[in-house]
């Protein structure tokens, strides 16, 4: 492993190792934070980030700062394509097979690391590091809440015997300290909609976070501060909310250096719409809509008369031949920047994380579609707690859930009406929640402040 970028054998650099989960949701973030960290002390901070040879291939020509290099360890693990087809199977491999390489690895990198950064659902990295006596922190790409959910769970399990089975936990759901009311259905669907093995694994992962030196959070404090100051009250080691681990500091950046030549195009056009009258929509990277869900929701944007754009990768070209003339269709988009044009008035997502954040920090309103995993519980904080959005409700029809195209229309039509009570009360909260992530980014925010705490600890 040749060293590069700034730093080397010199003594004084602090070299950090992050070690992401092998999956766009993590990578990005982990990214992003290894981008602010190295715009903080960009001479005194030296980041390897690692992935597998197949993540190289995918990120290894994005722009980054010098002082951020670029190693690969064996594609050990199922590759990308067939990772939804079974995902319970992937992750198991990443669990087990990445370990040993990634140990190989760290022989061979000069300086040696000062600090591994890795991601909780990997499991093994925090072992590896006190085996080795190098300081971890346990990164963590999801909500506050969804991890204390999950944290709950776990010690429920651990201390009464019990095997993460739905059946067996069902009827306990209300008997879990530490999850309140208001979470109870949430959990159920958890329960219910997801693997017991990804469950499973989940929580052996969180299992391990005591055993770290610190907790990341890709959270802002003040969006979830009673969650936050619970966890500070569990773990003996510092708890740092670092977020939004989202690519702002990129916003500013001259669009034509980003990604593709589509680029231009969906600014353009963006550019000759309205205020706040497009519908962004983007239904995630991993887990899609059945086809005919997406009939009945192109169907019914075309005949509500609202202006969107969709960023569909594997079914733009199927989509394109749909859409009508008030719809754009593009298989990539710098969703941060979209999502930060005055002319979005609205985001139509699955609510992962990392685009809960972005709409958060953006001050776009939501439209919240859950399908899978700390989607649900993030859609419930979008709408009953943040209320910066609200969500599409489907009906089950046999074994397939499917929205109605008369629902869709009308539901779009309700939220995207800038002059209704409701649109204008869920646009002035998008708009505090705004304030608040933009606030805890400056020098006198939480999330600087914590950075600046996580630095002066591992420097």
């Amino acid at each position: 492993m040749h060293n590069s970028g700034s730093g080397g054998r010199s003594g004084g650099v602090c070299h950090v190792v992050a070690m992401p989960f092998p999956g766009r949701g993590h990578i990005n973030p982990m990214m992003n934070l290894c981008k602010i960290l190295a715009s903080r002390r960009p001479n005194e901070i030296l980041i390897t980030f690692v992935v597998t040879e197949e993540w190289l291939g995918f990120i290894g020509a994005d722009p980054k700062p010098e002082s951020i290099r670029l190693a690969a360890i064996p594609n050990v693990i199922p590759n990308e394509r067939h990772k939804a087809a079974n995902f319970p199977a992937f992750y198991e491999a990443v669990m087990t097979n990445m370990e040993e390489p990634f140990d190989r690895l760290l022989d061979q990198l000069e300086p040696p690391p000062t600090v591994i950064i890795g991601c909780v659902e990997l499991r093994w990295p925090i072992a590896l590091a006190n085996r080795r006596n190098i300081p971890v922190a346990a990164f963590w790409t999801m909500s506050a809440a969804f991890y204390s959910m999950l944290h709950h769970l776990d010690i429920f399990a651990q201390q009464r015997h019990l095997n993460v089975d739905k059946d067996k936990l069902d009827g306990q759901v209300e008997n879990i300290p530490g999850i309140s009311s208001a979470h109870f259905a949430d959990l159920r669907t958890v329960l219910h909609e997801n693997d017991q093995r990804v469950l499973r694994l989940a929580l052996e992962c969180i299992s391990k976070v005591p055993e770290a030196n610190y907790l990341l959070l890709t959270t802002v404090h003040e969006l979830e501060a009673e969650t936050i100051e619970s966890l500070k009250a569990i773990y003996p080691f510092p708890v740092y909310p670092i977020g939004p681990a989202i690519p702002y500091l990129e916003l500013g950046e001259n669009p034509s250096s980003v990604n593709n030549d589509h680029n231009h195009d969906y600014i353009q056009w963006l550019d000759s719409q309205p205020p706040e009258s497009v519908l962004y929509i983007s239904l995630g990277s991993f887990l899609s809509v059945s086809g005919a869900q997406m009939n009945q929701i192109v169907e019914a944007l075309n005949s509500s008369n609202v202006c969107y754009l969709w960023v569909a990768r594997a079914d733009a070209s199927w989509l394109k031949d749909k859409c009508g003339g008030k719809g754009m269709v593009v298989p990539w988009c710098d969703q941060l920047k979209v999502l930060s044009h005055s002319s979005v008035g609205g985001f139509w997502s699955h609510c992962g994380w990392n685009s809960t954040l972005e709409a958060l920090f953006a001050g776009v309103p939501m439209l919240t579609f859950p399908l899978f995993l700390d989607q649900v519980p993030n859609s419930s904080q979008i709408v009953d707690e943040w209320r910066n959005g609200c969500k599409v409700e489907a009906e089950k029809l046999d074994t397939e859930e499917v929205l109605a195209k008369e629902k869709i229309e009308k539901l779009v039509k309700r939220f995207m009406d800038l002059e209704s009570q409701e649109g204008k009360q869920i646009r002035d909260r998008a708009r505090e929640m705004k304030a608040v992530c933009h606030r805890a980014i400056s020098t006198v925010g939480s999330s600087h402040g914590n950075l600046d705490a996580f630095i002066r600890y591992i420097s």
